[in-house]
């Protein structure tokens, strides 16, 4: 994950991510480098625009969020139901 990480914030401050850069940001973190890791994460991202990449991502988040409000809103709405039902039957029964 801290290879992610330094990828995302060399890409924040507006630097290259390249190997060299990646493995300076690892290392001053206290950590050794592992440049098979590095390599991998730089060959995957070639071609990636990080930014549309990200909003995306964020899209895609959200998304589920959205979709349980209404589930929320049903179950409120059923009990309001049996509860209503509850206090006629008391009424009448």
């Amino acid at each position: 994950m801290e290879y992610v990480y330094a990828t995302l914030l060399l890409h924040k401050l507006g630097k290259q991510v390249t190997e060299e850069n990646l493995k300076k940001v690892i290392e001053a973190t206290g950590t050794q480098a592992d440049e098979a890791q590095i390599k991998s994460l730089i060959a995957s991202l070639n071609g990636v625009d990080i930014d549309k990449a990200m909003a995306e991502t964020a899209v895609m988040a959200a998304a589920p969020a959205t979709t349980s409000a209404p589930k929320a809103e049903e179950k409120k709405e059923e009990k309001k139901a049996e509860e209503a039902a509850e206090g006629l039957s008391a009424l009448f029964g």
